[in-house]
């Protein structure tokens, strides 16, 4: 199957097992910096009856590389996050969720993300603000950033979202302390959820990848 030509630029992996007319998809959102090529070592190894599409983030980055929303560095402010940026990129997803569904014949109930380092924290944002779409959520490498979030999404029906996040124990990129508060506000929100963490930096080790995968497996 060729790649459609949609609003963001991406790879697919198409479904090998044929469950259904409409097979679940999982979109991958990779980190700041990378590409749509990064997350995709994930697609062979991922569940074969799951259509997989691993999405390029709409900003570029010089020298290379592509970002979901800038992150900012100066003496001041030190380091710090482009929140409205941010909130767009989350509209873009959205959007672009609804066209691969439409232009696949993927079925829009059955939605998993799985997202690493800034895409993590945009798979939280938009699994918590509607997670009447979002079914599944693998969050890799990343904290939930409640600035970003719709507003009221505390009273949201969470009662189908299931979550796996991780975290590297040395991670020099996200403290591991800001993916600690995770379990706690998902526990408060009442959703389902499961959270590990790894004697790694800021990546995927392959126990990591196996336990997520198994995850993903009971959950589909």
């Amino acid at each position: 199957m060729n790649t459609q030509t949609l609003s963001l630029e991406h790879l697919i992996r198409p479904n090998s097992v044929k469950k259904t007319n409409k097979p679940a998809v999982t979109f991958l959102l990779h980190g700041y910096g990378s590409n749509e090529e990064d997350l995709f070592s994930f697609a062979p190894e991922l569940p074969e009856d799951q259509f997989i599409i691993s999405v390029r983030a709409p900003y570029n980055l010089e020298p290379f590389g592509y970002a979901w929303y800038a992150i900012n560095f100066d003496a001041e402010h030190g380091k710090w996050s482009d929140d409205e940026q941010a909130k767009t990129s989350i509209g873009k997803i959205l959007d672009f969720i609804n066209e691969a569904c439409e232009s696949y014949n993927l079925n829009h109930e059955e939605i998993t993300l799985i997202g690493f380092s800034q895409g993590c924290i945009l798979s939280y944002a938009l699994a918590l603000s509607y997670p009447n779409k979002i079914k599944r959520v693998i969050a890799l490498s990343g904290y939930i950033n409640e600035g970003i979030l719709k507003e009221n999404y505390e009273n949201n029906d969470f009662s189908q979202l299931s979550i796996y996040a991780s975290h590297g124990l040395v991670d020099q990129v996200i403290p591991v302390e800001w993916a600690q508060k995770a379990p706690e506000l998902l526990e408060k929100l009442g959703v389902d959820h499961k959270y590990s963490e790894y004697p790694v930096g800021h990546g995927v080790a392959p126990q990591n990848f196996y336990d997520f995968k198994a995850w993903l497996e009971r959950k589909s």
